[in-house]
């Protein structure tokens, strides 16, 4: 048997705080010498980079949309399995699943899957007695479901006083053990802007403010406690670590071929996941940045432009000219590709900006990508191949990712079909050819282990 113990930090709603707790948590954490690992519900970007900040270590994503609970759990074990404890963070409202009617990939769905105990962060701003029924609703919720995951409450907002106050009313009225409370703490605020928070390298003395914020919740949470609930969750079985069989047969197959991945201020949206699926695969990931760099990777056979905020860095962008012609070169020659959202847009012959300004870019892509004034694709999708040719992803099969994004493309791509999970709306998108795919939405290797084996098989054989 396998010992991992951890929890999940989940809520209500969005703007609850669970972010901020979870980073004070794994700053705490750190503090006391216990190495953790920590992972986000759901296909957010930018909260695992935070958790990064203060672990040192890369954060992972883990989402029973994308993946089976079996893969979720391998997924799970073989990061949790190399540090001394794991805290997930919840998505959304902890019950906030597909189409917001169901509770499939939702935190419940990940915590039950996981076997991980579940401590719910209540914003009990302007509340007092009030916060009995709301948590009492949230028990009570999960038995409907099935398995029963919340193991503790925190209270954030709210005073010492009104703490203690509460305390021995809510544990003996809901039979729910209370870790703590969180007072404001507006000096550790951290800005959003319109895909969510802002990046962690914008904000100037982020270590000395998770610093600030670690101590504080050293004070008023009971970090004991929480520990000894995460030694409690279930040991995995041994074969639950192993590699899956779909990895081994494809494992090593690149022999160590290069993949040029952009990742710098304006390329920074990544599956950690993905990366390590390709190392497995066989491939060597090379990190360049179209924003500083004058050339791709020496000996590179393929190329992965990664989303994030090209549109705030589109003038430095359009006047690399020297990265943009050898991306023009490379793509031309057919080197195996892939480019999602923001490298999409990068990829094109002009891209706005925030201010609606045109930049001339690449121009693999002919069209241009532009500002929209609302966001346009929102949410989980499946991708289906359209046409039985020769492709990475083949007729029949099917990749799944997700979309979030205000700008659009004069030319989308019609390669493949993104359905919708919930409600069967559908529409058209994707750029592919043998060797590449190109398009808004950003895809999860892991779901279609056979899309990632072609990809870095072609860039092999490119370079061979």
């Amino acid at each position: 048997m396998v010992h991992l113990p951890r929890i999940m930090l989940a809520a209500p709603s969005s703007g609850s705080g669970k972010t901020m707790i979870t980073c004070g948590i794994l700053q705490a954490l750190m503090d006391r010498g216990l190495s953790p690992a920590s992972f986000k519900c759901g296909p957010d970007y930018i909260d695992p980079m935070f958790h990064t900040k203060v672990i040192g270590a890369k954060s992972r994503n883990l989402d029973t949309f994308f993946t089976d609970p079996k893969l979720t759990r391998y997924l799970f074990a073989k990061t949790a399995s190399q540090s001394g404890i794991a805290v997930l963070e919840g998505v959304m409202g902890m019950y906030d699943g597909l189409g917001g009617v169901s509770a499939s990939a939702s935190s419940y769905e990940l915590a039950a899957v996981t076997d991980t105990p579940v401590i719910l962060v209540v914003n009990a701003k302007g509340m007092s007695l009030s916060a009995v029924p709301l948590i009492q609703g949230y028990i009570d919720y999960q038995k409907k479901l099935g398995k029963q995951v919340i193991r503790g409450v925190i209270l954030n907002q709210t005073t010492k006083m009104t703490y203690q106050m509460l305390k021995p009313v809510i544990e003996e009225q809901t039979g729910t053990r209370l870790y703590g409370y969180v007072p404001r703490l507006p000096e550790c605020a951290i800005e959003s802007r319109h895909l969510g928070l802002v990046l962690p390298d914008e904000i100037g003395g982020l270590k000395q403010t998770l610093g600030r914020l670690g101590r504080a919740l050293e004070e008023c949470l009971d970090l004991d406690g929480m520990t000894a609930l995460a030694e409690e969750a279930p040991d995995y079985g041994e074969e639950e670590t192993k590699m899956p069989p779909q990895i081994e047969r494809f494992a090593g197959i690149g022999n160590g071929v290069r993949i040029a991945v952009a990742m710098d201020e304006a390329f920074c949206f990544y599956y950690e996941d993905n990366l390590e699926l390709l190392e497995l695969l066989g491939a060597r990931i090379e990190p360049f940045s179209p924003l500083h760099d004058g050339r791709l990777p020496e000996g590179a056979g393929g190329l992965i432009l990664g989303g994030g905020y090209p549109e705030l860095y589109a003038e430095g962008l359009s006047a690399n000219k020297n990265m943009i012609s050898q991306i023009r070169t490379a793509v031309g020659q057919n080197m195996p590709y892939l480019a999602e959202c923001g490298g999409f847009m990068y990829l094109h012959e002009e891209m706005e900006d925030m201010d609606g300004i045109s930049w001339p870019m690449c121009g693999c892509i002919k069209g241009r990508s532009f500002k929209t004034p609302k966001l346009g694709r929102f949410g989980y999708i499946t991708l289906r191949a359209k046409e039985e040719k020769e492709q990475l992803l083949l007729k029949g099969e099917e990749i799944r990712g997700h979309e979030f994004h205000y700008f659009d493309s004069t030319q989308p791509g019609e390669d493949f079909t993104a359905e919708k999970p919930a409600g069967r709306r559908h529409w058209d998108c994707i750029h592919a050819g043998r060797t590449s795919a190109a398009g808004y939405p950003h895809l999860y290797y892991w779901s279609n282990v056979n899309f990632a084996a072609r990809f870095v098989q072609s860039a092999a054989e490119y370079k061979s």
